[in-house]
C-alpha cells in the first residue's frame, strides 16, 4: 500500500469526501529501494466527488513519468470489475476505468506495474449521495485545492479523454456543450453532486474562448483558483497588453448567484464576454499574463498546452502519438470557430501558423499561468522567474521568441518524430492534413449557405484588416481567416518534395538516390495523391458537386477571393465561369464589398496578414 507523501492543507480539507484526489509517492510503493526511482508522483481522481451507488464510478490516474502498468478497479469483493485503458502518448501517462453501477463499500483503484508493484487508491462507494458543498456568497466558487503538478496532470488528462476519438477520425462538435454534455467523454459531468451541468448556460465558446472556458470548467469542479485577464489586441506595433485580473473570488456581481452551480452557469458568459486572442498573443517576458511560453519539448507539450498564432487564433492541445514504424509523430489539437463548432486537427503548418511581426508579438505554445496564494490569503499568479524555479514546473523559457519561422517548425518536426521519416509517409501525412483543411471548410461554406437560404440579406463587410476579426454574421460564416490558413498549406504541399530534399538529414533517403531523385518521386506520388482524393461541398440549388484536393491547390489563385459569405458557393470554391459548376450560381456579393476585396487580394496572394 503507497504512503501519502504530500497533502496540502487545503487538499486535506477535502479527505471526508471519498472522491476527492489524492497524490502517492511511487518511490514508496515496494519497499525494495530502486524499484520506483524513475516514477513521479501519481495523481488518482475518482469522479463523483463522493461516489454512490447511484452513479457510475469514473477513475482516472495521471503519471508524471511512464509506468508500464495496468489499471484494474477492484470491488468490495474482491473481484476485478473493470479494467482500465491506457491513453495518449504522454506525459502525463494516463488510464481510465468505469463501472456502470458500483456496489456500496470500499473498491480499491490499482495500478499493477512491474516497476512499482501495485499501487493502490482506496475509494469509498456510499450507499446514498453525499450532502452537497457549501459555496461562498462572495465568490463564484471557494478554493479547496491548489495548483501542483499532480492537478496539472490530471486536467491534462480530463483534456485527453474529452477529445479523445480514433487517430483517423475527425471528430468535431456543434459547440462545446455537445462535448461537455456527453458523459463518455466529460468524466466530470455533475462531478460536484449540484446538478450543475443541467443549468442551461450558452456554451458556444470561440478560440480564446475555449481554452479559458476548459480552465474554469475544471478548477469550479476541483475547487482550484481560476483567473482571467482584460487585454488590448495589441497592433500599432505594439504587443498586447492586460490589465484588470479577475479571478473566481472576487467576480463581476452579475456573476454571483444564489448557488453556486447557478453562479458558475453565469460566470462563463462574463469570462467570455472579456477574453480574446490578445489575451493568449502576450510577450513571453511579460509576468502581468494568464499565461507563459514553455520550451518546445514533448514533456512540455502536454494536453491543455495552448497555442497562440500571431494573427489570432487560439488552439489548444489534446493528444500526441509517438513516432512509430516509420510514421510521423503527430499532435492533435481542437479549436473554437466563431460558429461556435469545436472541431480535432492536427498540427502542421497549414493551421498553426507561426511568425514574429511587429504587434503580432507572443505567438506560440504556453501554458496557463499557476496560481497561488500570498501571504494573506489571496490570489495572485506566479512570475516568470518563480515558474522556472518552482519543482512543480520549472518549464518557463523564451525559447521560442528567438527562433525563426523555419526554426520554429524544424524544431517542432523534431520534436514530433525524433527519428528520420520516411519521405512518402512524411508526405501522405501532410496530404492528409491538408485534406482535413478542406473538408472542414466545406462545413464552414455550407454554414454561409443556409445563411442565405434564410432570407436575412447581405451580411456587412467590415473594411481593412477587420474582415479577420469582427463580430456577427461575417464572424459566423465568412471565411477569410481560415482561407488564409488554407492557402499556406497549399503552399506547404506543393513544396513538399523541395522540402525532403533540401532536408535529407531529416528522412530515410532511399539507399543509392539523389536527393533530386527523391523529390522528382515525390512530385509524382503528390500528383497522383491530389488527384485521387475527392470531396463533394453543395451546390446553390442542393445539389452536390465533386472536386478532388487537386482542383483546390489548382484554384488557389481564385481562393483569393473565395471567403465572403454573401458570394454563392460555386464562386467559393473557384468555379470557372461559364462552366457547368457555376450554372446553379444566383448570387453575388454587392459591387462594392468585391471592390474591397479586389483591394485586399494582396494580403491573400502575398500571404502577408495585415494588421493594424
Amino acid at each position: 500500500m503507497l504512503q501519502i507523501r504530500r497533502i496540502t492543507a487545503t487538499l486535506a480539507a477535502m479527505l471526508p469526501l471519498a472522491g476527492a484526489f489524492l497524490v502517492f509517492s511511487g518511490a514508496n510503493a515496494m519497499a525494495q529501494g530502486g524499484a520506483c526511482d524513475e516514477a513521479a508522483d501519481i495523481a488518482v481522481l475518482p469522479a463523483p466527488i463522493a461516489p454512490w451507488k447511484g452513479a457510475p464510478l469514473r477513475v482516472i490516474v495521471a503519471a508524471e513519468k511512464p509506468i508500464q502498468g495496468e489499471l484494474s478497479l477492484v470491488a468490495p469483493n474482491g473481484s476485478v470489475a473493470a479494467k482500465g485503458v491506457a491513453m495518449g502518448g504522454g506525459p502525463p501517462y494516463v488510464w481510465y476505468a468505469e463501472v456502470a453501477s458500483p456496489a456500496v463499500g470500499t473498491w480499491h483503484a490499482a495500478l499493477a506495474s512491474s516497476q512499482c508493484g501495485t499501487i493502490t487508491r482506496d475509494i469509498a462507494v456510499r450507499d446514498t449521495p453525499a450532502p452537497p458543498l457549501a459555496g461562498s456568497p462572495s465568490a463564484v466558487w471557494p478554493v479547496r485545492a491548489a495548483w501542483t503538478r499532480a492537478t496539472e496532470n490530471l486536467y491534462s488528462a480530463w483534456i485527453e479523454k474529452m477529445f479523445d476519438a480514433p487517430l483517423d477520425a475527425e471528430p468535431s462538435w456543434p459547440n462545446l456543450r455537445a462535448v461537455l454534455h456527453d458523459k463518455s467523454r466529460n468524466m466530470l459531468f455533475n462531478y460536484l453532486g449540484l446538478g450543475e451541468d443541467e443549468i442551461a448556460t450558452p456554451i458556444s465558446p470561440d478560440c480564446a474562448d475555449l481554452v479559458y472556458f476548459m480552465r474554469a470548467y475544471f478548477a469550479f469542479k476541483m475547487g482550484l483558483p481560476f483567473g482571467y485577464s482584460n487585454c488590448s489586441r495589441g497592433g500599432g506595433g505594439k504587443a498586447p497588453k492586460c490589465y484588470q485580473w479577475v479571478t473566481n473570488l472576487n467576480p463581476p456581481a452579475n456573476a454571483l448567484k444564489q448557488s453556486m452551480a447557478s453562479s458558475f452557469g453565469a460566470y462563463l458568459p462574463v469570462v467570455a464576454d472579456a477574453v480574446q486572442s490578445g489575451a493568449v498573443r502576450t510577450l513571453g517576458s511579460d509576468d502581468n499574463t494568464d499565461f507563459y511560453t514553455v520550451p518546445l519539448t514533448q514533456e512540455t507539450l502536454r494536453p491543455g498546452t495552448v497555442y497562440a498564432d500571431p494573427y489570432g487564433h487560439v488552439l489548444m492541445l489534446v493528444h500526441r502519438v509517438p513516432e512509430a514504424n516509420g510514421a510521423s509523430g503527430v499532435f492533435f489539437a481542437v479549436d473554437g470557430e466563431p460558429d461556435g463548432t469545436v472541431a480535432r486537427k492536427k498540427f502542421w503548418r497549414g493551421t498553426f501558423l507561426f511568425a514574429h511581426l511587429p504587434g503580432l508579438e507572443g505567438p506560440g505554445f504556453k501554458h496557463f499561468r499557476p496560481i497561488a496564494r500570498d501571504a494573506s490569503g489571496n490570489l495572485r499568479r506566479l512570475t516568470n522567474a518563480e515558474i522556472a524555479k518552482d519543482p512543480q514546473y520549472g518549464d518557463f523559457s523564451l525559447e521560442q521568441s528567438q527562433l525563426s519561422v523555419d526554426d520554429f517548425y524544424d524544431r517542432m518536426d523534431a520534436v514530433m518524430s525524433p527519428q528520420p521519416l520516411d519521405p512518402v509517409l512524411a508526405m501522405k501525412g501532410v496530404i492528409d492534413s491538408l485534406e482535413e483543411q478542406v473538408k472542414t471548410r466545406v462545413g464552414s461554406v455550407e454554414n454561409g449557405r443556409k445563411f442565405q437560404s434564410s432570407g436575412k440579406g447581405d451580411a456587412t463587410m467590415p473594411d481593412g484588416p477587420s474582415i479577420f476579426a469582427t463580430t456577427g454574421a461575417w464572424e459566423d460564416f465568412a471565411t477569410p481567416a481560415r482561407d488564409f490558413r488554407l492557402l499556406i498549406a497549399t503552399d506547404v504541399v506543393r513544396g513538399y518534395p523541395d522540402h525532403v530534399a533540401q532536408h535529407p538529414d531529416r528522412y530515410k533517403m532511399p539507399f543509392g538516390q539523389t536527393a533530386a531523385g527523391v523529390s522528382a518521386n515525390l512530385r509524382n506520388v503528390l500528383a497522383s495523391e491530389l488527384t485521387s482524393r475527392k470531396f463533394a461541398y453543395t451546390r446553390s440549388d442542393g445539389s452536390q458537386w465533386t472536386l478532388s484536393l487537386q482542383d483546390v491547390v489548382d484554384r488557389a489563385a481564385d481562393l483569393e477571393m473565395g471567403y465572403n459569405l454573401n458570394d454563392c458557393v460555386e464562386l467559393r470554391w473557384g468555379a470557372p465561369a461559364n462552366s457547368e459548376e457555376a450554372s446553379t450560381c444566383k448570387r453575388h456579393a454587392p459591387q462594392a464589398q468585391r471592390s474591397k476585396m479586389a483591394q485586399y487580394r494582396t494580403w491573400f496572394h502575398d500571404r502577408n496578414w495585415p494588421h493594424a
